[in-house]
């Protein structure tokens, strides 16, 4: 079983400044719940009860959020109002949640290397909450991924098809499909050009992965701008084991940019609060 979830959330989020100049983007709401709210209920639904949280510099909004606020408990006690809390409530009643700073923002790989002390020796799951994701009347991308986590038992990262035009965004898998939307990786490139690319398989924000990738962190040498790619370790990951590639069912929004940030916004209202 995948118990703990890592949630990265020390990046500075400057494709929504100004907003985001005093509030994390992971703060940032569709419709009335933040954006890491939606990643923490998607990962309780996965059975992870422990909630290991990345931050940085200005992020203590994200810790008040998951604790309770007395003040506003006594302010709306009794009232109507009530009622808007009992989802936090719960999370709050039913989730253990622990923090550890990123001090430098050396990418994705080096903010999982720095939630280590979090997480133990034990495999786990990562939700990047900028990467909204809603299967609407089925399971969450990450349950998927823990059921087929329980039949594979290796790391796994979640895929979707993207437009040739987009992959420099994205690091791309290639691989052999051994199951219906199941891919055994045997390349990955991180942000290849359209020309580089050798397939539109693109990896977003959910993967679950064994603790051995600390290990293969710890030696991988920075990639493009400097970073640490947690594409470059998992590559790594796949030429030793196995590392399996997973076409989720639902959809996904890119909350990271505005376009898919409105987008998120007007679907979840009408599917939620008509």
């Amino acid at each position: 079983m995948i118990h703990k979830c890592l949630f990265p959330a020390a990046g500075y989020g400057t494709r929504f400044l100004p907003a985001t100049k005093a509030m994390p983007k992971e703060m940032l709401p569709i419709v009335n719940k933040p954006l890491i709210q939606y990643g923490v209920e998607e990962a309780l639904e996965a059975g992870c009860h422990t909630m290991a949280i990345v931050t940085g510099r200005g992020k203590r909004s994200i810790e008040d959020h998951f604790d309770t606020s007395y003040e506003l408990e006594h302010q709306i006690k009794g009232t109507d109002k009530e009622s808007y809390l009992k989802e936090i409530r719960s999370l709050i009643q039913t989730c253990t949640f622990s923090y550890t700073r990123q001090n430098e923002m050396k990418g994705l790989g080096h903010a999982i290397l720095t939630g280590e002390t979090l997480i133990g020796q034990e495999a786990f799951a990562v939700i990047l909450a900028d990467d909204l994701c809603a299967n609407m009347g089925g399971k969450g991308v990450l349950s998927q991924m823990v059921g087929l986590y329980k039949k594979y038992c290796c790391s796994i990262v979640a895929i979707e098809e993207v437009d040739m035009s987009d992959v420099d965004k994205y690091g791309i898998i290639e691989g052999e499909e051994i199951e219906k939307g199941v891919y055994k990786i045997s390349n990955m490139t991180e942000k290849p050009s359209r020309e580089e690319a050798k397939s539109n398989l693109a990896v977003i924000g959910r993967y679950i992965l064994t603790p051995d990738i600390f290990n293969i962190l710890r030696v991988t040498k920075p990639g493009k701008k400097g970073e640490i790619q947690i594409t470059d370790a998992l590559l790594e990951q796949a030429k030793a084991g196995r590392v399996l590639a997973y076409k989720f069912e639902g959809k996904r929004y890119d909350c990271g940019n505005i376009n898919g940030f409105v987008r998120a916004t007007n679907d979840f209202y009408e599917a939620y609060h008509r």
